[in-house]
């Protein structure tokens, strides 16, 4: 053995020193040459394994020369890791490297294992590491007849890790480790007990492994351990000691040994490393790092199994890691790190895209630059680069396990800060880019920007006296070129803008840079992207030191100016609060009277000024459309007027900034619908009350605010682009198409026109401003009928009009195809209904209607989609027939049919997934065990798009998804679909397996949450359910057939009165009667008069139905000076036959047909009539469709020779292309994942409604504790100043999250004025609280902010609620909630909208019936005492419980205001009826629901009309403050009335002059509506009133002389579009 005293070592060191030692005696060190030539032997060597060890250790243990680099050690303390720079020999560190992770190793063989112990002593230069592992077996190896631990750790090329087969998670691999740390140690000793043997080691190496003692072995009973204690062979480090590095570096290793190895406690120098976990270790790293805005480092870790942990967090200084294999620190990472990184870093890039859409093209390292990974992991059988095993190798697919973080972990990780670091990064880099477009320096000539007429002192000392103006297109340039010779070309320069700037507030970084415009401003202008412009001096490095814009005067114009305002805000705003931009106006009305001009500047001015002139049609008006409608001679007298046309704009702080915002923002969707919503509800208000518009550029207008003109002149475009978006709720049409369908009804052709021809026509009849390019686009898609077009074309196509193939693209050129309306077209817009429509002017030409009246909603009969400023809208196609036949439904008084999509010849199925979501599936069938048909795409799925996108890469494949398919032939037509695919058996079983509509991607979702229409009063509206569209056409539509009926009977009459008056005159003249030869015409007028003919009773009766009576169509010029007196022309212009007897006796027929006809039109009802249209249309609509099918049959003659020679032709009618009949047709299935999809959709919008409603109701968080029922309905004390505000209490919360008293911040388009107290400032649980002490009756959803209306419209009744204590609102039955909706919230929008339409289902009740209100029996009441009922009432709301989320839904509060009878009477009882009600009241404002439990639910509901929309005036809402602050709470003790008597006393309410009558009205078993029941007429008894109820009885007195409307059908809901300024504040 080693150990004979015998053995001596002869290594190659000890001859170099001998040599040495001899060349120094001889004096030969150093020399250069030698003349003694070295033999063969000495040149060519073989050394042992422990030579080449230690002549070469480098290959074995790293360098053993002193390196410094930047390290992670621990600190002195313990607590953190550091990086700093340290000197250390990488030798060194892998000879005590291989022993620890030696210990940790024995983990894996014994799960027991729980305590390693490290104690470095470094002035003894002694090293121990200690585990209570299972010890090394005390055994000598039969075949090496040695011990075990003498065998591995005395000689090399030892391991019990060489069985490849076996899957190992320990880090020894080659059989170098623990012997390389005994060879580089002058003393080397192994320690350990083997329970399993009873024995215990120990043995003792010195002088590098070169002398071993014998081992010592002894019988031991104790535990398992295995100790290693070594004292390194410093000199061969170049070492003298152990320094402080080293130590260190050796400390760290002890902390990495505890995160890594799980369940081992790691004791160093006799005390616990600090470290339990992985996540306890990379916490030393991040701890007291804080990020750019001095946040703490976000750490996310997970333990994804019980092999693999991670964590990450954001770095500072590039990538990052710090990774552990079987407890190795791999330093410079490997494979598992990549393994780890690549799917973070894949879904950190889609969230950067996301929110970075067309940014810099961003690549995966630099993502991994602003990463920091933590890596923990077992991996089988690891490999390394080298022996050091700093770098891991192996293979992911060889790790014997996968790292899967959750969806959970990827998804924190793209939150904890990583994403903003890479943005900011971005944004910096982009800078930097934007920046090389800019010029270093200020140059005086520019090259390169063509149409650019540079001022002469651009770029110079004199450069910020220049003014760059900004034209739209080049005929504007040239009026501009011709202004400046007026003012010289100095200090004016002039570039033509191409159509309207880039939105930069959105634009992606790449669309910035690729924009010619923007670039050429830059340069134009001078600017610089890293400059501010904060002060003069900087503005003096630009090129011109302002900023005109000169566009034309209408909404497109309006809307450049404030996209170069938004580019110049976005980028540089210090320059607007410099005031560097202006504009330059120009007339866009002129008016000229002799040698009197007038110029307007915008249309409501203009027609301010007609108003105010009576003999304004004397003058000769020209409208100018845009600048090139002004003459060279017009442009120098602009110029000539600076003063007048050069506006300024004034940056007045902070509210122009949110002004801006708000225009051109993506994020502030929400409020713009909300600025655009108040805007209409403001036109439609000041309209009705006859106030003119309000404009900007009056006379003494010099400057305006960048506020002022995105409120007053920006928002008109806005609204503009919304009507040309968002079609019309009354005809389905957006103004173009109404355009069009006008123009075909006055050219009333006969004869097919071409495209071409009829958009000349629409553009000259109807005033079409834009491009014919857009109008023949219209126009064919009126006339497209191919599948998921129109269910009625309007239009017919007669050409190629576009197919299925292609979605209509394919279609021909408008100067090849042609057109003419349908008849149908001429059945749904009926001729009788023209005469009847407001038509609008422009340019004072009588042009389309403001909307059409169909006799079917066309909006659900052929869909809609668009995309307009802060609303989308997304209809789809209905059934005609079905449509029709809920219209008879309405009209015989039941409910509408709930409806599915339906498009004309699809075949494919469309099934309601969840509520407005609908699952639309195409057809397949497998005709054999390879081959599968497809026979119908889903809606709008286009054929050759499939054909490309879906089959083609099932085909051929690509990297990540093989082939599937084998091939595919086709076999549709422009009209059918038919695919015939073939596949191999085993796939085509695996695709139906799992679906094979999934497979072929045969189904898609849509869904109805954006039905978003202009309602007929021209506000936005959006429609959360069809029926609530239904509803609204039927009652509008109903309205007009009374007028349509009152018109016809007045036009008959009239027709009838002319042709008495055509008879009488003929047989006078023939009687000799009438003279007219030889007289006057004046005389004849009044011969005419005194016999008592009547003036043109046609024309008569036209005029007195003209709502435009101040405008005159130019066909009518010629009579206009007739109009001032009687006109008897169809009389006078009768030629001279009709004097025949003949032409009489017919004139007298004529009369009575017309008799006849009149006596026909009076017996039939409305109703009457809209039934016979609906007959003749269904009729022609089926009639129309016959005719199409016939004439898509291609019939081919045959000739054929008989027998006997003769000829014969047969005609044969081609069938189009069908389905294999003998497929077998796959049942379309609703995904799994699908539907949970669809039902995590529904859930996700209850929650975020119930969220939202209990923010309204509960109010802010940081608001004091709200107050119960009873106490609020006690504060509502009448006011002795009704008409005075009262000031919120701060005490009683905020509605809607308003802190303080309960003013919101002031929005950007708000003005400074606000009618404080009105009704609607209510809070939504205060009102609430208002409804429930009026009348009891279930509602949909939570409660909102009451609206009462004080209008005068003629035919519904006003009505208004007394208030009584102790009363709330009484829930309906739970089993059967109602649809929760929101009937107050009319913020609609392309994103989620809160509207409610509760009302909308309930009929009025019958003429003939004596109408009343219903009231509805109380739950469980209790008639007590006053005193009794105080303690139980305080306590409303102190009673909690766990109910589900369905509950809120079921049982909220309701109200109904509205009376159908103003001759009705309310009185109230004296003693109020009282309820015991059980309200439970979730502590968590954010997730859990306001839930309310009556103990014994109502038998029956009464359900009412809901209260008219308020007309916004001053005056009435001083009524309204007046009439709420004179509401009292009424308490009495007196017997009920003979109404509530029963066990559920009826509610009933106070006027006190007259009695009403009540009405029951059952409860409905549907969602869709209540029919109405008989009526049962009670009494009500009438209570005198106090004398505190004087001040109430004064307001109701006068409440009661404002006019009433009563409606028939059922009573539709009004529509809140919008809180406005009176909800800003609370009131008591």
């Amino acid at each position: 053995m080693m150990a004979n005293d015998d053995v001596k070592w002869e290594t190659l060191f000890n001859n170099v020193k001998e040599n040495d030692k001899q060349k120094k005696a001889s004096g030969d060190i150093g020399t250069t040459k030698t003349n003694k030539k070295l033999s063969v032997e000495r040149i060519y060597q073989k050394k042992s394994q422990l030579e080449h060890i230690l002549l070469r250790p480098d290959t074995y243990i790293g360098s053993v020369q002193l390196h410094t680099q930047q390290m992670w050690v621990i600190d002195e303390d313990l607590s953190t890791m550091v990086q700093r720079e340290i000197s250390f020999v990488p030798g060194l560190y892998k000879i005590f490297d291989e022993i620890l992770v030696n210990a940790a190793d024995n983990k894996q063989r014994d799960s027991k294992m729980n305590t390693i112990k490290i104690d470095i002593d470094s002035e003894n230069n002694r090293i121990k590491i200690w585990n209570n592992g299972k010890g090394i077996p005390v055994v000598e190896h039969k075949t090496e007849k040695m011990y075990v631990p003498t065998m591995i750790f005395g000689h090399l090329l030892t391991s019990s890790n060489y069985d490849d087969s076996e899957k190992k998670v320990t880090g020894g691999r080659n059989g170098y480790g623990a012997k390389l740390c005994n060879i580089f140690s002058t003393k080397f000793i192994v320690e350990t007990s083997c329970q399993e043997y009873k024995r215990a080691f120990k043995q003792t190496w010195t002088e590098n492994m070169l002398n071993a003692s014998e081992p010592v072995i002894t019988e031991s009973r104790a535990d398992d351990f295995t100790a290693i204690t070594f004292c390194p062979d410093l000199p061969k480090f170049q070492l003298e000691s152990l320094d402080k590095d080293h130590v260190a570096l050796f400390c760290r290793r002890a902390f990495d040994i505890a995160a890594s190895t799980r369940g081992v406690k790691v004791i160093l120098n006799g005390k616990r490393v600090p470290v339990k976990n992985f996540k306890d270790y990379v916490d030393l790293y991040v701890k007291d790092k804080v990020d750019d805005a001095g946040q703490p480092f976000k750490v996310i870790y997970e333990s994804v199994s019980d092999r693999w942990e991670i964590a990450v967090t954001i770095s500072d200084s590039g990538f990052q890691q710090a990774s552990f294999v079987n407890s190795i620190a791999t330093t410079k990472g490997g494979r598992h790190i990549d393994h780890v990184s690549d799917p973070l870093v894949n879904k950190i890039i889609e969230v950067v895209k996301k929110k970075n859409k067309g940014g810099l093209n961003i690549k995966p390292f630099q993502i991994k630059s602003h990463m920091w990974l933590f890596v923990n992991c077992l991996v089988e059988n690891p490999t390394f680069d080298s022996q050091t095993k700093e770098n891991m190798t192996l293979q992911p697919k060889s790790f014997g396990s996968k790292c899967q973080p959750s969806e959970k972990f990827i998804t924190a990780v793209s939150k904890c800060g990583i994403v903003e670091s890479v943005m900011s990064w971005m944004k910096f880099k982009e800078q930097a880019q934007l920046q090389k477009k800019c010029h270093s320096s200020k140059h005086s000539k520019l090259k390169g920007i063509p149409k650019l007429d540079d001022a002469n002192w651009a770029g110079t000392k004199n450069s910020s006296h220049c003014t760059l103006i900004l034209t739209e297109g080049d005929s504007a340039k040239s009026l501009a070129v011709a202004g400046l010779g007026i003012v010289g070309r100095d200090c004016y320069g002039v570039f033509p803008l191409k159509g309207k700037v880039l939105n930069v507030r959105e634009a992606t970084h790449k669309q910035i840079m690729e924009n010619a415009e923007i670039n050429n401003l830059i340069k134009i202008l001078g600017l610089q992207f890293k400059e501010k412009y904060e002060d003069i001096e900087k503005l003096r490095t630009l090129r011109y030191g302002k900023i005109m814009i000169m566009t034309d005067q209408d909404n497109d114009g309006s809307h450049i100016k404030g996209l170069i305002i938004n580019f110049i805000h976005h980028f540089w705003p210090n320059l607007l609060k410099h005031n560097v931009v202006e504009e330059f106006i120009t007339p866009i009305v002129k008016v000229t009277k002799n040698k009197m001009e007038r110029a307007f500047y915008s249309i409501p001015e203009f027609e301010e000024w007609q108003r105010g002139t009576e003999n304004w049609h004397t003058w000769k008006i020209k409208y100018y459309k845009g600048l090139g409608t002004s003459t060279a001679k017009e442009a120098k007298e602009y110029f000539s007027d600076m003063e007048r046309h050069r506006i300024p704009f004034r940056y007045e702080g902070p509210e122009d900034d949110a002004s801006i915002n708000l225009a051109f923002s993506k994020k502030k969707i929400d409020e713009r619908k909300e600025w655009l919503t108040n805007w209409m509800e403001e036109k439609r208000r000041r309209t009705e009350m006859g106030l003119p518009e309000l404009y900007l550029y009056g006379k003494g207008v010099n400057q305006i605010s960048f506020n002022e003109f995105i409120n007053r002149e920006l928002i008109l475009f806005s609204f503009t682009d919304n009507n040309r978006s968002i079609p019309s709720l009354v005809d389905g049409l957006k103004p173009g198409q109404r355009k069009v369908i006008f123009t075909c009804f006055k050219r009333n052709d006969k004869k097919e026109v071409k495209v071409a021809q009829l958009a000349g026509s629409v553009a000259e009849l109807s005033a079409y401003h834009h491009g014919e390019a857009s109008l023949m686009s219209t126009i064919i898609n009126l006339a497209q009928n191919f599948v998921g077009s129109n269910n009625i074309n309007l239009l017919l196509p007669i050409g190629q009009f576009g197919t299925r193939l292609h979605g209509g693209k394919d279609a021909a050129s408008p100067r090849y195809i042609f057109t003419l309306l349908s008849s149908v077209g001429k059945r749904i817009f009926h001729s009788d209904d023209l005469p009847l429509l407001k038509n609008l002017y422009d340019d004072n030409q009588k042009i389309e209607p403001e909307y059409y009246v169909p006799i079917i909603p066309m909006i659900l009969v052929n869909g809609t989609d668009g995309i307009g400023t802060g609303w989308s809208t997304k209809i789809p196609n209905y059934d005609p027939r079905e449509i029709i036949s809920n219209i008879r439904r309405m009209l015989a008084g039941n409910d509408p049919l709930n409806m599915v999509p339906w498009f004309k010849n699809f075949k494919g199925t469309i099934e309601e997934l969840s509520e407005n979501k609908y699952l639309v599936s195409g057809e397949v069938s497998v005709l054999d065990e390879t081959t599968v048909e497809i026979s119908e795409l889903p809606l709008r799925t286009w054929t050759q798009n499939y054909k490309e996108e879906v089959l083609e890469p099932m085909l051929h494949g690509s990297e990540k998804n093989p082939s599937v398919i084998i091939d595919y032939k086709e076999y549709h037509t422009d009209a059918t679909v038919r695919f015939v695919v073939k596949m191999s058996a085993e796939k085509l079983a695996n695709a139906e397996a799992s679906g094979l509509h999934k497979f072929f991607k045969l189904q898609t979702t849509f869904s109805t949450n954006s039905m978003v229409l202009f309602d007929q009063n021209g506000c936005i509206r959006k429609y959360d359910k069809v029926e609530q569209i239904m509803r609204e056409f039927f009652d509008l539509r109903l309205d007009y057939y009374k007028r349509r009926k009152d018109y016809l009977e007045g036009m008959i009459k009239s027709e009838s009165l002319k042709l008495d008056n055509i008879a009488r005159f003929i047989m006078e003249k023939i009687d000799g009667l009438v003279k007219i030869e030889n007289v006057s015409k004046k005389d004849l007028i009044q011969l005419l008069v005194r016999r008592g003919y009547d003036s043109d009773p046609i024309k008569a009766w036209k005029d007195s139905q003209s709502k435009n009576k101040e405008k005159d169509d130019s066909s009518d010029d010629e009579e206009k000076e007739e109009t001032s007196g009687p006109d008897f022309n169809y009389i006078l212009n009768l030629p001279l036959w009709c004097l025949t007897k003949e032409k009489k006796e017919d004139y007298i027929r004529q009369r009575e047909v017309k008799a006849g006809e009149l006596e026909i039109l009076r017996r039939k009802r409305p109703e009457d009539i809209y039934r016979d249209d609906l007959d003749v249309l269904l009729t022609e609509l089926d009639q129309f469709e016959e005719q199409v099918r016939e004439d898509e049959k291609v019939d081919i003659i045959k000739t054929q020779k008989s027998s006997k020679g003769r000829v014969k032709q047969k005609k044969i009618t081609l069938e189009e292309t069908l389905p294999s009949p003998v497929g077998r047709r796959i049942q379309p299935v609703i995904d799994h994942a699908t539907k949970i999809k669809a039902e995590k959709e529904v859930a996700s919008k209850k929650r975020q409604q119930i969220r939202k409603e209990m923010k309204e109701e509960i109010g802010d968080e940081n608001s004091q504790e709200p107050k119960s029922l009873i106490e609020r309905l006690g504060e509502l004390k009448p006011a002795k100043k009704p008409r005075q505000p009262r000031v919120p209490k701060a005490s009683s919360g905020s509605p809607k999250g308003k802190k303080g008293k309960g003013m919101k911040k002031k929005k950007p388009w708000e003005s400074d004025e606000s009618d404080a107290g009105s009704i609607s400032s209510l809070s939504d649980v205060e009102a609430a609280d208002l409804s429930a002490s009026r009348e009891r009756i279930p509602r949909r959803a939570a409660a909102q902010a009451i609206k009462y209306n004080f209008g005068d419209d003629e035919d519904e009744e006003e009505y208004y609620p007394v208030l009584h204590e102790n009363q709330a609102d009484v829930p309906p039955p739970a089993d059967d909630p109602p649809p929760a909706d929101d009937c107050n919230n009319m913020n609609a929008g392309a994103e989620e909208n809160d509207v409610d339409d509760d009302d909308d289902d309930f009929f009025a009740p019958k003429k003939d019936e004596k109408k009343a209100p219903s009231p509805v029996k109380a739950a469980s009441p209790k008639f007590e005492d006053e005193d009794s009922s105080e303690d139980e009432n305080a306590d409303l709301f102190s009673r909690v419980t766990e109910q589900t989320k369905k509950a809120r839904d079921d049982a909220v509060f309701g109200i109904s205001t509205t009376l159908t009878k103003p001759s009705v009477k309310t009185s109230i009882p004296k003693e109020p009826m009282k309820s015991t009600i059980t309200y439970h009241l979730s502590s968590d404002e954010e997730d859990k629901e306001l839930d309310f439990v009556p103990e014994e639910l109502p038998k029956k509901q009464g359900k009412k009309r809901a209260p008219k929309k308020e007309k916004t005036t001053e005056k009435s809402g001083r009524n309204q403050r007046t009439i709420l602050s004179a509401f009292k709470v009424n308490l009495s003790q007196d017997e009920p009335s003979e109404s509530s008597k029963s066990k559920h006393p009826k509610a009933t309410y106070e006027k006190p002059v007259k009695k009403r009558k009540t009405k029951k009205k059952e409860e409905s078993d549907s969602d869709s509506g209540f029919v109405p029941k008989k009526p049962k007429i009670t009494k009500a008894k009438k209570v005198p009133p106090k004398p505190e109820e004087e001040e109430f009885e004064e307001e109701v007195h006068k409440l009661n002389d404002i006019q009433a409307r009563t409606t028939t059908g059922r009573s539709r809901a009004p529509v809140k579009y919008f809180e406005e300024d009176e909800s800003e504040e609370e009131f008591y």
